[in-house]
């Protein structure tokens, strides 16, 4: 898929459509800049998967889970990982089950971040507007 522009509202109903399209075992990638609108996509999908409730940025706790509807989600937020082997301490084999683990940065995470079935590139455009990739 090319990049396209999205407001907020689009940004948003492209993540809930995905959250439901996107099958169980899947592992998303979220790339992109601080403030590129990685958490609010992650939100987005949470609630296509039939969370209930607002999911917020797990940046201090590093993860958070919900069971939705269709099984539980983790969202990880590697931001604030100063090194890789800090990875290393996170419980990957219950991550990698989940029926859908959503990954901001990450790279930061380094080779302990399970392969990516979908990367989605987020980044600033022009005002409000984000450009998204998803592939």
């Amino acid at each position: 898929m090319s990049a396209v522009q999205c407001d907020l509202i689009a940004l948003e109903a492209l993540g809930n459509h995905l959250g439901r399209s996107w099958p169980g075992g899947s592992v998303i990638w979220l790339e992109g800049p601080l403030g590129a609108g990685k958490t609010t996509f992650a939100r987005a999908i949470a609630v296509g998967r039939g969370i209930a409730g607002e999911a917020t940025s797990p940046t201090y706790a590093l993860v958070h889970h919900y069971e939705g509807s269709r099984g539980a989600v983790y969202h990880l937020d590697c931001f604030r990982l100063r090194d890789p082997d800090e990875a290393a301490d996170l419980d990957w084999e219950t991550l990698a089950a989940a029926d859908l683990l959503l990954i901001e940065w990450p790279e930061r995470a380094g080779a302990w971040a399970p392969p990516a079935t979908h990367r989605v590139r987020l980044d600033h455009a022009m005002g409000d507007l984000r450009m998204v990739e998803v592939a």
